[in-house]
């Protein structure tokens, strides 16, 4: 039996490795922490239950297309709620709540700017092509040669597609209204560059958001990641936790062999994995500059420092003694400059004056993951990758500074009441992830980090070995990267075959 080895087992790791089983690969997957899912990682403390990564739950049919490769469905593994409202909006003069029914958004819209109802409906409708079009064409492509896009769909809709108009410009066309810009601006602000450089292509994330709902998995986010571990030990996937790797062993043009330092009753041992085919889920310039010879590197130190980096995370995981009246499971506060900060993240690239945050209260929607009569809160600040200074000073003032807002809105106190934190930012995303300058999401979605231009799925040097996750191709996201586990087996698969 051919042998496949994964590194990693985040979202993308865990998607890899039940397509190479299926396929009857033996899969090892060599897992530097102590339990399954990467930046989706979970913990448990004081009596609450903190998703450490993730939290929004967007694209539902990716994820029911997933189990459904392997004749299964999402309601094996986990109960998923559809949110309602969505997510609450706090702007410096009122709140807004975004309603999931979408007669009820159009009414929402048309109330804020008169018109806009239809003009929704025409964005929308161009919304629903990308997203057919993106989701089911373009992320499955591995971006290894341009010819995977003579494909008569995507040339006949390459306008359709907007390519080359920025989401900034898309949005302008349709609505005046800077409140309602915004609300259809923050999912690439969040997580992929400014919107004047992100192709309007990704107006397919309004469709997400807006039409195909925010959803909510029982017990939490890392049911998911539950579910992926069960199915892959269901297909054979042996997972080694608390393996640290440290080398790729390279023999001519091809990779033997992974050696790993495991850590078990704090005894270090190294164990080395011979491999048919190596996969790396983990951290890709970690992989290419630190487990390979430098001979076998395809991208240079001065490539890396070029690319735009989505941002970092500043993180608090915060349990409350007691319960709060009138908050959503999600809450994204806009009081502040919403340009001056996506500046400060992607251009000057500095801590934030004044940063927008967003807060996740999971509490509300499931009694799972706090005490009886406790709120379990999960705030982010969205920062730049690669920044200098974080220390727990700086984490205390941010928080500080949050804190204020976030009790001024939800017209309670909340300070006196925390009697759990812990805080998680970019040097946490370098130790545990090896993350490159402690990214959170991976690269920025810019047209010139697009499809063939990000780093290959495969090393054009050592001929099996391949990449997954959110440096590569698709890019950021859960949905795209279950989709990149699932493009690179298929990629590692067929090079054995012609082989």
């Amino acid at each position: 039996m051919k042998k496949a080895v994964i590194i990693g087992s985040g979202f993308a790791g865990l998607s890899a490795a039940c397509f190479m089983a299926q396929a009857g690969w033996d899969v090892v997957v060599l897992e530097k922490q102590s339990i399954p899912g990467g930046r989706a990682r979970h913990f448990k403390e004081a009596g609450f239950t903190f998703d450490m990564g993730p939290s929004w739950y967007w694209m539902p049919d990716v994820f029911e297309r997933f189990f459904n490769c392997f004749g299964k469905k999402v309601s094996d593994y986990y109960n998923l709620q559809r949110l309602n409202p969505t997510y609450r909006i706090y702007w410096n003069d009122e709140l807004m709540d975004i309603p999931a029914d979408y007669d009820d958004l159009k009414k929402f819209f048309e109330n804020i700017e008169p018109g806009s109802a239809a003009k929704l409906d025409s964005f929308m409708q161009e919304a629903a092509y990308k997203y057919e079009v993106g989701i089911n064409k373009l992320v499955h492509k591995p971006g290894r040669s341009y010819a995977e896009f003579l494909d008569w769909d995507l040339v006949k809709g390459v306008f359709k597609l907007d390519v080359f108009t920025s989401m900034r410009k898309h949005i302008s066309k349709y609505f005046k209204n800077p409140k309602l810009r915004q609300l259809l601006e923050f999912p690439v602000l969040f997580l992929g560059a400014l919107p004047q450089n992100t192709p309007a292509l990704y107006s397919l994330m309004n469709y997400a958001d807006l039409k195909l709902g925010t959803w909510y998995p029982q017990e939490g986010m890392y049911k998911i990641v539950e579910g992926m571990y069960l199915l892959a030990e269901e297909l054979g996937v042996k997972f080694i936790f608390n393996s640290n790797v440290s080398e790729i062993k390279v023999d001519g043009r091809k990779a033997k062999s992974v050696v790993a330092l495991s850590n078990n009753q704090q005894q270090i041992t190294s164990n080395i994995y011979p491999a048919d085919v190596v996969i790396g889920a983990a951290d890709y310039h970690f992989i290419e500059t630190k487990l390979l010879p430098e001979d076998c590197r395809v991208y240079s130190n001065q490539y890396w420092n070029k690319r735009v980096m989505a941002p970092s995370c500043l993180l608090y995981y915060v349990g409350l003694n007691k319960k709060l009246t009138g908050i959503l499971h999600h809450s994204l506060f806009f009081d502040s400059d919403f340009e001056k900060h996506g500046h400060e993240i992607y251009t000057s690239k500095q801590w934030p004056t004044n940063p927008l945050f967003y807060v996740c209260a999971p509490s509300v929607t499931d009694k799972t993951v706090a005490p009886d009569g406790h709120e379990n809160l999960f705030f982010l600040i969205p920062v730049a990758a690669g920044l200098e200074g974080d220390t727990e000073e700086q984490r205390e003032k941010y928080f500080e500074k949050i804190l204020k807002r976030y009790e001024k809105f939800v017209g309670q106190p909340v300070k006196d009441s925390i009697i759990y934190k812990k805080t998680y930012s970019v040097s946490n995303f370098v130790d545990d992830y090896n993350s490159f300058k402690g990214n959170a999401y991976g690269l920025a979605n810019t047209l010139m980090q697009t499809a063939n231009l990000k780093p290959a799925c495969r090393s054009i040097k050592i001929k099996n070995l391949f990449y997954t996750g959110q440096l590569t191709v698709p890019g950021p996201g859960v949905p795209p990267s279950l989709i990149s586990g699932e493009v690179v087996a298929k990629e590692a698969l067929k090079h054995y075959n012609q082989n």
